[in-house]
């Protein structure tokens, strides 16, 4: 079953990609609107009948970040839900009357000890402190990929969220902990991958303004 759940997790997060990455791009949209309303706010700070004519008039002109977020908080609702009721009675086996007919029935019992160490069924220390390793990571890789400056309130996030996690996701089956980290694995890859595009990508812009500057000079 422990197999099972980070299959099913890797298919999801690849189903999700084109919703993850319409949320990035809703993200620095949202981010240009909330610059955009602060400079409207210190324009017009005399006039406020003005500057929330404005602001307004900008919110309605940058609609498609909030019907994106609204879309994909929509989806998160509905897939937390499932998955709720997948680990809460799913993982033994009590939902099989809910299976297409023309699906076989599984055997059981299943086996839910993973790696013949972790009881799905149980909480587990060590899978909760690898789970808050695993988002102090994904944040540190957020925050360095970010095309935006880290400001105070990024930093109190690294620091605080894994703590925070770990105490509310302690007493939690290791079910969940395990779709959890492999959620948050395989969001640090692509989180890497898409770092060392740039890096690649960056290096090659620098190289090729170098040698036309060597050209140059030796013309």
């Amino acid at each position: 079953m422990g197999v099972a759940v980070i299959i099913f997790t890797i298919v999801f997060r690849v189903l999700w990609l084109p919703i993850s990455f319409a949320s990035d791009r809703s993200e620095k949209e949202k981010r240009e609107i909330s610059e955009n309303v602060a400079a409207i706010k210190k324009e017009f700070s005399n006039n406020p009948v003005r500057e929330k004519q404005e602001i307004k008039k900008l919110l309605r002109s940058k609609s498609s970040p909030v019907i994106a977020s609204a879309f994909d908080l929509f989806f998160q609702v509905l897939i937390a839900l499932m998955l709720y009721r997948m680990f809460s009675t799913g993982l033994a086996g009590a939902d099989f009357h809910l299976l297409y007919k023309v699906i076989p029935q599984p055997d059981k019992p299943f086996n839910l000890i993973f790696l013949g160490r972790f009881d799905l069924s149980k909480s587990n220390l060590f899978l909760n402190f690898l789970q808050s390793i695993f988002i102090l990571t994904a944040e540190v890789l957020a925050a360095i990929s970010s095309p935006f400056p880290t400001t105070r309130q990024d930093l109190m996030t690294i620091i605080f969220l894994p703590i925070i996690s770990f105490f509310i996701f302690m007493f939690l089956p290791a079910g969940k902990k395990l779709f959890i980290i492999t959620t948050l694995g395989f969001s640090i890859v692509l989180m890497l991958v898409k770092l060392f595009i740039f890096v690649y990508h960056s290096l090659g812009s620098t190289l090729n303004n170098f040698t036309l500057r060597r050209v140059k000079k030796a013309s």
